[in-house]
């Protein structure tokens, strides 16, 4: 199955945001359901002008809002982290696990693992039988799984520290 943007998410570097953009993504970071008309009250702009903003910063794949859920308080019984490490270039395997269902989260790392995956499955039979297929991807040469026991923090809401322009 080929990945697609959507299926991956933002994977480079933005565009260049001004306080507007970061006001709206920080409001939506807050309270994914907010009105435009109370982010533009809060961020000091007309309601169009959030509009068509938000509009902007979800065709750049800078903005994805969603509903965003505990995977073991929906009854699925097993989410790991996965490491791997790849005989050649990680990004093929990479492109190729985060086309899987299972994979929330996927990324090319430095040290120890030349990739980290998380995946969401429906119980530890489920797995086994996913870690099974990772080690049949060509290119993989080990991974190492790390079962979750607990969700202890999940957020999504660290805003939008990116470096001003005229600072940089």
């Amino acid at each position: 199955m080929p990945v697609t943007e959507a299926m991956r998410g933002p994977v480079t570097r933005p565009r260049s945001l001004d306080p507007i953009d970061r006001g709206i993504i920080e409001a939506l970071q807050e309270n994914g359901r907010a009105p435009f008309r109370a982010i533009a009250a809060r961020v000091g702009v007309a309601e169009a002008t959030v509009r068509a903003r938000y509009a902007r910063l979800v065709d750049d794949g800078i903005l994805l809002v969603t509903g965003v859920t505990n995977p073991l308080g929906l009854g699925f019984e097993a989410q790991a982290m996965i490491g791997i490490k790849t005989s050649g270039s990680p990004e093929p395997v990479a492109d190729e696990i985060a086309g899987w269902d299972e994979a929330s989260y996927v990324v090319v790392a430095a040290g120890r693992f030349d990739l980290l995956v998380e995946v969401v499955c429906d119980d530890r039979r489920h797995l086994l039988e996913l870690t099974t297929r990772l080690r049949e991807v060509e290119g993989v040469v080990s991974t190492e799984t790390f079962p979750y026991l607990s969700l202890a923090k999940q957020v999504y809401a660290w805003g939008t520290h990116l470096v001003e322009e005229e600072n940089a």
